[in-house]
């Protein structure tokens, strides 16, 4: 695919993309697709334990994401971690598998990992946003080594997930930030469907602009490093996290024109987490292709 046929007006466009059949694989399904950014997980996120990441497959992805002329690549951490969980066994897990998630990022040549706050379970809610934010403030200074930091992801606040209100996340870089060293490898993913889900309004650019507003005045959009574009099969307010294809959910297309188009927004890479099966069931590089070049044609208006 030709770089012309992959620019954004800026901002870079891609999606998450499997690692089956090796890391290199990644990198080829995003060029396939005329990804300009690319979204992976590392490695298995179904369990707790992991292999090792062979240094010439390490080096191979690097080389690969150069050749591509990618714009950046982050990766995903796995759902099984909880740093903020009251189980100390499952917390003491968590932290070293974010630990283990930024090692293995940091070999891959990879600058964030994106990473859910937690769930609070029956915790009080101030606890439990103190324990995510010690537990990710532990991960990052055992890897203080490291370039590779995190994003803390807003979220749809399903159940008793963390991280649904732009205060919620504030509270937790605020705690993470006690330490000034750790204050440059923390930042924010901005999930679309995730903020619409936790009922925060999308369209009309008004609205947009009002959302944006609270982010920056709570949190700071100098914090905002990557996005997440997926529209939402459920409405707004329903803290139900149910991605849909761009223009196909209850967002709706004329909200990611404005979010494409938005001058506070210019530049912040974004990668798209929806739905990649065909009527077949099975997946496809055609959803990806459609779903890119709709956010292009939205981005060119």
């Amino acid at each position: 695919m030709r770089k012309s046929d992959r620019e954004s007006g800026g901002t870079p466009v891609g999606a998450h993309q499997s690692i089956a059949g090796g890391f290199v694989k990644a990198v080829e399904r995003a060029v396939e697709t005329g990804c300009e950014c690319l979204q992976i997980f590392t490695r298995n996120i179904n369990q707790w334990s992991v292999s090792p990441i062979d240094p010439a497959a390490a080096a191979a992805f690097r080389a690969a994401v150069r050749d591509a002329g990618l714009a950046c690549v982050v990766a995903h951490d796995s759902y099984l971690i909880n740093p903020a969980a009251a189980d100390e066994s499952l917390r003491d897990k968590s932290i070293a598998g974010l630990v283990t998630e930024l090692e293995r990022a940091e070999q891959l040549g990879i600058r964030w990992v994106v990473a859910h706050p937690g769930a609070a379970g029956e915790q009080p809610l101030d606890r439990a946003l103190a324990r995510a934010a010690d537990g990710i403030a532990a991960a990052l200074d055992r890897t203080s080594g490291l370039a590779a930091g995190v994003l803390v992801e807003t979220t749809a606040g399903q159940g008793s997930c963390l991280g649904a209100t732009f205060a919620e996340i504030a509270a937790i870089l605020d705690r993470i930030d006690a330490q000034a060293a750790r204050r440059k490898r923390v930042g924010v993913c901005l999930d679309t469907c995730h903020v619409f889900a936790a009922g925060y309004p999308l369209h009309p650019p008004a609205a947009l602009d009002d959302t944006l507003a609270e982010f920056d005045r709570l949190i700071g959009m100098r914090r905002l490093k990557l996005i997440h574009a997926n529209d939402s099969k459920r409405d707004r307010g329903s803290r139900v996290d149910r991605h849909e294809e761009i223009g196909k959910g209850k967002i709706g297309q004329a909200a990611f024109a404005a979010i494409m188009t938005h001058p506070r927004l210019a530049g912040i890479p974004i990668v798209l987490e929806t739905p990649k099966e065909g009527p077949d069931g099975k997946p496809t590089p055609a959803n990806d292709r459609r779903n890119l070049a709709l956010l292009r044609r939205l981005a060119a208006r």
